[in-house]
């Protein structure tokens, strides 16, 4: 990359960086990314895929495989305290996970498929929507356009702060853990404060569980057998000192490495909140939200982004441990073969999801040598 190619997708990123939208509400991004993309020539732009989801297609016109190359259009829920010159302008929300360099990258892929035509196949830029929740991969697939576009391959990456600048960490297996949040409702019945014997208190039961529930799932090592539950929220009763309680509410979230063993401690979690709700004659209502699968990586994808680090140079480090952290981005392994990698921020910089985080600009050109070089391999 040129290094005006690279200045230019900088100020382009330091811009997206300025009006972070959330999941599920990327409505201006994604009109700003449609535009941008149909200015590079793509073939195809597709819009409104599971949402506000993009894709742009890049067709060789000849026999071939279709290759994706995917990243995140949405902002996070959290004030930025950043102090550079570009930082958010929306209150309350900003790019603090680095979705805003994912889209440069990509962007930065699309300038050089303007300028270098795939050989054989096609191409599929997708811009994808709500990752923060779990919810815009899915969206994203089951949309009656996704059909179009079906890709053989696709490969993302994410930033990860802690990991050297610039260097590649690659998973030969499970990449993310699965995760969901569980929501657990018990209900008795209120009564005066005064006579608490007259009511059905679901404190007992509420203490027992959030005990119970947070040594469900000890972690450890990062095995078949990892499980971790962490408690996360916990409400009981109104604030108001004449009345007991009659409902209380926990959050937890569950952590795995494979599905198989999110089923297993679902299941575990789930007696044990019907044991405690049955033993103090409570109701209870058990939901889900923010479901994450395992996100697995194929071997043969996995070669081809070691391959294209060699050719360009960049450091790349094989683990079999996957990131403790989840992400949608398993969904497109049901249909095709997939990797996932990780590109260092370096080992000093503020965690994802920080208020003081920012995307390294550095690793635009890293990242985009690194997708080209996949699909040259793929598409010629």
């Amino acid at each position: 990359m040129t290094p005006e190619a690279h200045a230019r997708l900088t100020r382009l990123r330091h811009d997206l960086h300025q009006y972070p939208e959330l999941s599920g509400h990327e409505r201006e991004t994604a009109a700003r990314i449609t535009d941008l993309l149909r200015g590079f020539g793509a073939d195809h732009v597709l819009t409104g895929l599971g949402g506000h989801g993009v894709a742009a297609v890049f067709d060789s016109g000849q026999a071939g495989p279709t290759v994706g190359i995917r990243c995140e259009l949405d902002g996070l829920p959290i004030q930025e305290l950043g102090t550079h010159l570009y930082v958010s302008k929306v209150p309350g929300k900003g790019h603090l996970c680095g979705h805003d360099g994912h889209m440069a990258m990509v962007l930065g892929v699309a300038e050089d498929l303007a300028r270098h035509r795939p050989q054989k196949g096609r191409v599929v830029l997708i811009f994808q929507p709500a990752e923060e929740t779990g919810q815009g991969a899915i969206a994203f697939r089951a949309d009656p356009q996704f059909a179009k576009i079906a890709p053989d391959y696709v490969f993302s990456l994410h930033n990860l702060p802690r990991l050297e600048l610039g260097a590649v960490e690659l998973c030969q297996s499970s990449a993310n853990c699965a995760s969901r949040g569980m929501k657990i409702i018990l209900t008795g019945k209120t009564s005066h404060a005064a006579a608490p014997q007259d009511g059905i208190s679901p404190a007992e039961a509420m203490s027992e569980l959030v005990s119970k529930l947070a040594s469900l799932g000890a972690g450890g090592a990062l095995d078949a057998d990892f499980a971790l539950t962490t408690v996360t929220h916990a409400r009981l009763g109104e604030p108001t000192f004449g009345v007991a309680p009659g409902k209380a509410e926990i959050w937890v979230t569950l952590r795995t490495v494979s599905d198989a063993r999110m089923q297993k401690l679902m299941t575990e979690a789930e007696a044990l909140a019907r044991r405690a709700a049955s033993a103090d004659s409570l109701e209870v209502e058990i939901t889900y939200d923010d479901v994450f699968e395992a996100c697995v990586n194929h071997s043969d994808a996995v070669s081809i982004i070691a391959t294209a680090c060699a050719e360009r140079g960049v450091p790349c480090h094989s683990t079999k441990a996957p990131q403790k952290f989840s992400e949608d981005f398993g969904q497109f392994g049901k249909g095709a073969k997939t990797a996932m990698f990780w590109l260092g921020s370096g080992q000093d910089h503020p965690q994802l999801h920080n208020p003081d985080y920012d995307f390294p600009d550095a690793l635009i050109p890293v990242g985009v040598d690194v997708f080209v070089a996949a699909i040259r391999s793929l598409n010629g």
